[in-house]
């Protein structure tokens, strides 16, 4: 609009009489109720975008009820209002002072804003419709995709226009509803949480004593004749089945007899069970530390001929060796005619030799025996060790000694990785291990320690989520005083094959080929008493037991 224009506007309102000049803020009327916004311009989305001559200098919305200062710019009637309410009041846009009775209603910017083009306010329900400002409230009065409120008082939802007929006939709860019994209308909610649907006369019921026998089906006003016209033949069925049950619990107590007669005896031959149990317990035991005493026997005499033998190594040659060896057969031969000779001599030499070969034989099974408990009893040993070290809270401490001997055989390609022993998340939780190079892997071969975590296959898989996604924190542990640990932590990739269920006994490892450096892991404080202390961290905070 031009300037000249809003002049002769403005010496238009000077010349009327002052009882129709415009009135004040104050005494203006309130806005539409759900067209104009309480409070700035309007938040419609409009077709295109509006010039900025449409906009309020304040709120920079689209203008509501424009008004036009004596500098030239326009405020929505709010916004202005708000301004004039300060002390000192003046324009935002070019600080110049403003007087109420100097600002005018700009009709015609009214009605050019009301001519733009808007989208309907329920667009986001799925209406496309397309409109002038003005038409807004004329078309959301039809419009399928406005919320409207249930025109039943006591229903408080708000639904789309179109959903209205499927929610009266068949969502509100205070719809109007007729009993199928005496067609009596009431709301849904009085049928459900009255006594009706249980007192209605022409209600179809049976009999209240269908469980002792009576078949009678009839109206609910026909019920209290038929209870008073056949008490007696109701009180025959309730004694008739008070017998049947009194002969049953007869039965339940003679059978409950015959039960306990038999107790004393299940008891002395329990008592009997368990003192050979204890018996039994007492000589495994025994057997036990004989195995053990055996076994350190054994374990003391291969040391001593160990020694023995790598001294005959170093004192003689292979040829006095054999020589020594050969002069010792012939010893033995000596010996062994010698004891024929005398064996011969000797009444029942048939006998002895039998008894010998007899004693030789149960010698041989003996010693068959005990390498089938030397075998049991290094098994229990290895489940008793894994059982000892276990973890059950996500947390692995891991002592890898000689580290020196260990990492030498890494360097040497004999062992290149060593695996802990098994940790786990709970008791019935994702089975885990670590795997360490300490020569490195991969990029940090020769140069770093690498360090992997590995998903292993539990026993309670099937019941577990998968993939593996809780995050896992790897760390060296300073054995200084400082405590500076090393670590590094990662979220596990769920497309990744290493966090699957395992099909094998342990999945691939993943983790950090460059966990620390050789230099700054042998030049610290982290290897004391030539061991070192990794620690794994598994997040088991948004684990619950299967």
């Amino acid at each position: 609009m031009s300037a000249g224009r809003n002049v002769e506007q403005q010496i238009a309102l000077q010349q009327r009489p002052p009882s129709l000049a415009m009135p004040s803020m104050a005494q203006r009327p309130r806005p539409e109720l759900g067209f104009l916004p309480l409070h700035g311009g309007f938040r419609d989305r409009f077709v295109m975008t509006p010039e900025p001559k449409y906009c309020c200098e304040a709120c920079r919305l689209v203008l509501c009820k424009p008004r036009q200062t004596e500098c030239g710019h326009r405020f929505c009637e709010s916004c202005i209002t708000d301004l004039l309410s300060k002390p000192n009041p003046v324009c935002p846009a070019d600080l110049e002072p403003l007087f109420e009775d100097k600002i005018f209603r700009d009709v015609c910017c009214n009605r050019e804003i009301m001519a733009l083009k808007v989208y309907c306010r329920s667009e986001k329900n799925g209406c496309k419709e397309q409109m002038s400002l003005q038409r807004v409230m004329d078309h959301l009065e039809v419009c399928p995709y406005f919320e409207v409120p249930c025109p039943l008082g006591k229903c408080k939802e708000k639904m789309m226009r179109k959903d209205m007929p499927e929610h009266l006939s068949r969502k509100c709860k205070h719809r109007e509803i007729t009993c199928e019994f005496c067609s009596h209308k009431m709301a849904l909610t009085e049928l459900q949480l009255s006594s009706h649907q249980h007192d209605c006369p022409m209600a179809q019921v049976t009999c209240s004593f269908l469980r002792y026998g009576c078949t009678y089906k009839g109206l609910n006003q026909e019920m209290r004749e038929h209870e008073s016209s056949f008490a007696s033949e109701h009180l025959r069925m309730m004694a008739l089945r008070n017998t049947t049950l009194e002969a049953k619990v007869e039965d339940v107590k003679s059978e409950l007899m015959e039960r306990y007669k038999v107790l004393p005896s299940l008891s002395s031959r329990l008592a009997e069970v368990e003192t050979q149990y204890e018996e039994m317990r007492e000589k495994n035991r025994q057997l036990e530390q004989k195995l053990v005493s055996m076994q350190m026997l054994m374990s003391a005499h291969s040391e001593k001929l160990l020694e023995v033998e790598m001294e005959l190594r170093e004192l003689r040659p292979l040829r006095a060796i054999r020589e020594e060896v050969e002069a010792l057969r012939g010893t033995v031969e000596s010996m062994r005619s010698v004891v024929s000779s005398l064996d011969s001599g000797r009444v029942g030499s048939s006998s002895g030799s039998h008894t010998l070969g007899s004693l030789e034989q149960q010698l041989s099974r003996h010693d068959d025996m005990m390498s089938v408990h030397d075998i049991r009893l290094a098994e229990m040993d290895l489940k008793l060790q894994v059982l000892e070290t276990a973890s059950f809270n996500g947390t692995l401490i891991w002592k890898i000694r000689d580290y020196k001997r260990r990492k030498q055989e890494a360097v040497a390609s004999k062992t290149l990785s060593l695996y802990s022993q098994p940790f786990y998340t709970g008791y019935f939780g994702y089975k885990m291990c670590a795997r360490v190079y300490l020569n490195g892997d991969g990029m940090g071969k020769g140069t770093h320690l690498s360090l992997f975590f590995v998903v292993m296959r539990g026993e309670y898989d099937a019941l577990l989520p998968w993939p593996f996604k809780q995050k896992v924190t790897l760390m060296l542990m300073d054995q200084g005083p400082a405590r500076k640990h090393l670590g590094d932590a990662f979220k596990p990739d769920p497309n990744s094959s290493s966090f699957r269920r395992p099909t094998g006994e342990m999945n691939i490892a993943s983790g950090c080929p460059l966990f620390v450096a050789q230099t700054v892991l042998e030049n610290g404080t982290y290897i004391k008493d030539d061991s070192i202390f990794i620690k794994v961290t598994v997040d088991t905070s948004d684990l619950s037991d299967p």
